[in-house]
């Protein structure tokens, strides 16, 4: 589905805080720090219902989330390894310390406020660094292969099943084909998270805070397919229950 109807003009639509990207970017004539992200983020906001504002990976930015309805915990570059304990892996990017704080100050600020949080790709590793696991930090030493993330740049299709019941399998159902592209995956499973949806190999794919209305994070990148918007759909639903 492309669009749920929502009048574009409605009052009352959700704004939906967006983390960003700070990366040295070049464009036009110009080749500088930016802050980014890509637009089918914000596009599938839109399309859902929502107002996207993209917040700047600064720790001070938490204070915004005082002023949305909902948090998107983008994708992006791996979490440095030092935040859940672990000594850097050869293959682990190089690490985005401004980013990673920012990220954790505003998603306590959003469970202090019990609003929606939808995590994606690194999203669902910053929830679960967050709250106290761990990641794989280079998936093919864990399952054999690199179907997750084969070709650098392009984004795999992996089957993913998920349990009946969840916040999850709610809005999209059972089994599901998503967009993935990601070298790095849940280990350790934070206290209070429960995993929820895994891919054929046993990767861990979407997993759901527990005792919270919506706090969930996928490993896949639902803003890859605008035909459909229902995860994010879910997320702006929860913001008015």
């Amino acid at each position: 589905m492309a669009s749920n109807g929502s009048d574009p003009h409605r009052p009352d639509r959700p704004v939906v805080g967006l983390t960003t990207y700070g990366e040295r970017a070049a464009y036009g004539v110009w080749n500088h720090d930016t802050v980014l992200l890509p637009r089918t983020y914000s596009d599938i906001v839109f399309a859902a219902g929502g107002i996207p504002v993209l917040l700047p990976p600064r720790p001070e930015a938490a204070a915004a989330v005082d002023r949305i309805d909902a948090l998107v915990l983008s994708g992006g570059p791996d979490i440095d390894p030092q935040r859940y304990g672990a000594h850097r892996h050869p293959h682990t990017g190089d690490a985005r310390a401004e980013r990673d704080a920012a990220e954790i100050a505003m998603l306590q600020r959003a469970l202090e406020r019990d609003i929606p949080v939808l995590g994606v790709c690194r999203g669902l590793q910053m929830l679960n660094v967050a709250l106290g696991g761990t990641l794989v930090q280079h998936l093919p030493d864990a399952v054999g292969h690199d179907g997750h993330n084969p070709t650098p740049g392009v984004f795999a299709t992996t089957m993913v099943d998920l349990v009946p019941g969840g916040r999850v399998a709610t809005a999209v159902g059972t089994a599901v084909a998503v967009q993935c592209h990601h070298h790095q995956a849940l280990d350790r499973l934070a206290d209070g998270l429960v995993v929820t949806a895994r891919a054929g190999d046993g990767t861990v794919e979407a997993v759901e805070l527990d005792a919270r209305p919506f706090v969930v994070g996928v490993q896949w990148h639902p803003e890859q397919d605008a035909t459909d918007i229902r995860l994010v759909a879910a997320l702006l639903a929860a913001t008015r229950t």
